[in-house]
């Protein structure tokens, strides 16, 4: 499915017009979910989870037949900066690596059953360092947009994305920074294991980098301070609303990403589920910022779209008792 949009402007206009909940669905699943053998809530947030499934898919008994794990790669400028302790041509090694299955996220989205796609984004040419000017021009973004737009298969029935990027979490702090506030020391940690230095260099990168853009808001954030591979994740993430797919979201990258999506329209998120608290330092702040309760915390600070993978069989649970336990008129239990 080719985007249909060619401009920022007409990608923002897609966004307002995305459809909600269906509130009939959601309605009949809630009313299940009070008829099934079990004590009212005695499977806790599993509920809600299944219930908010529903909604999206249209379907107050739903199944999870054909998850989709999609990892966007792309290379920032602003790694000049001396922001990683990984170099630039590391991203492209791991993309080989996700290609040839030998990756975390290979196994992971095996084990969740989900197709894994990877989709490396002009590698060889590196966004613009952001302390001197926007990342991205217009054209640059919305073509990476488009990609993540085109990426989601049509018969998905729950997305994943995931991202690769040496210098990409310096891109989501800075993105944090500026739709969030705040100082940039709040928003910058460790990524791939800087040291305190790094850690100080970081932190001056971000401020510099928000200040030389303007602290810019929406998909502006994304334009100026994202790379390839976050404005990938946000087509996907759009993609999937307009047909009505759920999202679970990963870690800090992912997050930042999608807050730009929150910012530039009221409840673009709304079908969008956390699947993991990470260790990267901020990352919980965003997802509080975004009103979003992980479904897990395990220390992870992969990304790759690893944590959320792991939820995937989660949201499954959740699903599967919902739809496939009998009510106690069905089962001959008597109710209370």
């Amino acid at each position: 499915m080719s985007a249909e949009f060619s401009t920022l402007a007409a990608f923002q206009s897609l966004l307002a017009q995305a459809p909600g909940v269906d509130q009939q669905a959601m309605g009949e699943a809630e009313a299940r979910n009070g008829q099934l053998t079990k004590p009212p809530g005695a499977l806790g947030r599993l509920e809600d989870m299944a219930i908010w499934y529903a909604g999206w898919r249209g379907n107050p008994r739903p199944s999870i037949k054909a998850p989709q794990v999609i990892i966007f790669a792309g290379n920032h400028g602003v790694t000049a900066q001396g922001v990683s302790a990984f170099p630039a041509e590391v991203t492209e090694q791991m993309v080989l690596n996700f290609q040839h299955g030998g990756a975390a996220i290979n196994q992971l989205s095996r084990a969740a059953g989900a197709d894994l796609d990877v989709i490396a984004l002009d590698l060889d040419t590196p966004t613009a360092d952001f302390t001197q000017g926007p990342a991205m021009s217009e054209a640059e973004v919305v073509a990476a947009l488009q990609a993540g737009w085109s990426a989601v298969k049509e018969g998905t029935d729950l997305l994943v994305v995931g991202e690769m990027g040496i210098g990409n979490t310096t891109s989501g702090a800075a993105i944090s920074h500026a739709l969030f506030g705040g100082t940039s020391e709040d928003w910058v940690g460790r990524g791939t294991g800087v040291d305190d230095a790094g850690l100080a260099n970081k932190a001056r990168v971000v401020r510099e980098g928000v200040a030389a853009n303007g602290t810019p808001k929406g998909l502006e954030a994304l334009r100026c301070l994202g790379g390839r591979e976050l404005a990938g994740m946000v087509g996907a993430i759009a993609r999937a609303r307009s047909l009505r797919i759920p999202v679970i979201l990963d870690g800090f990258i992912a997050s930042a990403a999608a807050a730009t999506l929150a910012d530039a329209q009221d409840g673009a998120l709304d079908h969008v589920i956390s699947g993991h608290v990470s260790a990267e330092a901020a990352h919980g702040a965003v997802l509080a910022r975004l009103g979003k309760e992980p479904i897990l915390s395990l220390n992870m600070r992969l990304g790759e779209g690893s944590g959320a993978a792991v939820a995937i069989n989660i949201l499954k649970a959740a699903v599967v008792c919902h739809s496939g336990m009998a009510t106690f008129a069905e089962a001959g239990v008597t109710d209370g």
